[in-house]
């Protein structure tokens, strides 16, 4: 429990930090040429960005509304590009929690979440190719993608229960069950 306790804290403090940001509210700018992509790279007029240091920077003042991304400081509010999700979610670990288990993924930005009832796992399925498109809620309307190496691992802490009458794979985090898809044929 202590490892968790640990990540709990870290939490903490990033959310206290996101908490200030909201309050920063100024009017919209307009669009600046950074676009993120569906594998979670950063790029500047075409160039991916180089240093990690600065994509965690920007990243913490990133915000969503509806459907548009935008980079606010308390001074400017800038349109911002995102093809899929903004972050990835590449690393996924079980931890134990008493008598129960946290799932707690890690993004390609290395900001930790554990997945629970404010950060639950959704998947999508692409129409074309009939793949999952699975995510996880970090915060405010901002997602991360669960990469596919993530994914295949999270399946393998699933289990599989029947609700009317298909067989879904399903996880559980904290007391909170997810289904990440129907088993059957």
């Amino acid at each position: 429990m202590p490892e968790l306790e640990r990540i709990l804290a870290e939490i903490k403090a990033s959310e206290t930090s996101k908490a200030a940001k909201r309050d920063w509210n100024p009017s919209y700018s307009g669009e600046i040429d950074i676009r993120i992509a569906a594998d979670g790279n950063w790029y500047h007029q075409g160039r991916r960005f180089q240093r990690d240091s600065l994509v965690i920077l920007f990243a913490s003042v990133l915000r969503r509304e509806q459907d548009d991304y935008f980079l606010v400081t308390p001074a400017e509010k800038l349109r911002i590009e995102v093809e899929d999700a903004p972050f990835v979610a590449n690393l996924v670990e079980r931890l134990d929690a008493g008598s129960q288990q946290a799932i707690v993924f890690t993004t390609n930005i290395g900001e930790r979440i554990i997945v629970n009832d404010k950060h639950p796992i959704r998947v999508e399925f692409d129409a074309a190719t009939d793949r999952p498109r699975p995510y996880v809620h970090l915060h405010a309307g901002i997602e991360a993608l669960i990469g596919r190496n993530a994914f295949f691992e999270l399946a393998n802490l699933a289990t599989e229960r029947v609700r009317d009458g298909s067989k879904y794979l399903t996880v559980t985090s904290l007391g909170h069950r997810f289904e990440l898809g129907t088993t059957d044929e």
